[in-house]
């Protein structure tokens, strides 16, 4: 598996990237999926969706996995606080972290994700941040490696 974000990619080195590292699922970990900025157009939900269905790409939305509007708050008051703006941020609040981590990871069932992985190729786990250690995919990342002893690879932007 490895896990992707929007940020630093434009829609053709965001599908070339998915294509080099052979994905064959995408699945999106957003709440909302919107990206603001013109130039992250492509990455709002139908366009993109359209985009991996031309790719040959399978997409799977897992809101169940996204972080609730209050922890999206939450990380954001902490972004304020250190003077860093969403998409500049480098790592995760530990007040997030571990909200996250008890109030939606430690409650979802991975199991059924693990086991629609493709058979052939890779699953990519999508949000937005540049880095992963600045999302929640890193976090789930994290879980799906330590208990299902599945192998992660974070794809940045080249």
């Amino acid at each position: 598996m490895v896990t992707i974000g929007v940020y630093g990619f434009d829609g053709a080195s965001f599908l070339q990237r998915l294509r080099y590292a052979d994905v064959r699922l995408l699945l999106d970990v957003r709440q909302r999926r919107g990206v603001r900025g013109p130039e992250y157009a492509w990455a709002n939900s139908r366009r993109l969706q359209a985009a991996l269905a031309q790719a040959g790409i399978a997409y799977e939305h897992h809101r169940e996995l996204a972080p609730t509007t209050e922890l999206r708050q939450l990380q954001y008051a902490e972004d304020h606080r250190q003077g860093v703006g969403k998409r500049s941020r480098r790592e995760l609040a530990a007040e997030y972290t571990r909200r996250y981590t008890t109030e939606i990871l430690d409650r979802a069932d991975l199991t059924p994700i693990v086991s629609a992985l493709p058979s052939s190729g890779t699953a990519a786990l999508l949000c937005v941040e540049l880095d992963p250690e600045a999302c929640h995919r890193s976090l789930i990342a994290q879980r799906l490696a330590g208990q299902h002893h599945i192998t992660i690879e974070h794809l940045r932007p080249t």
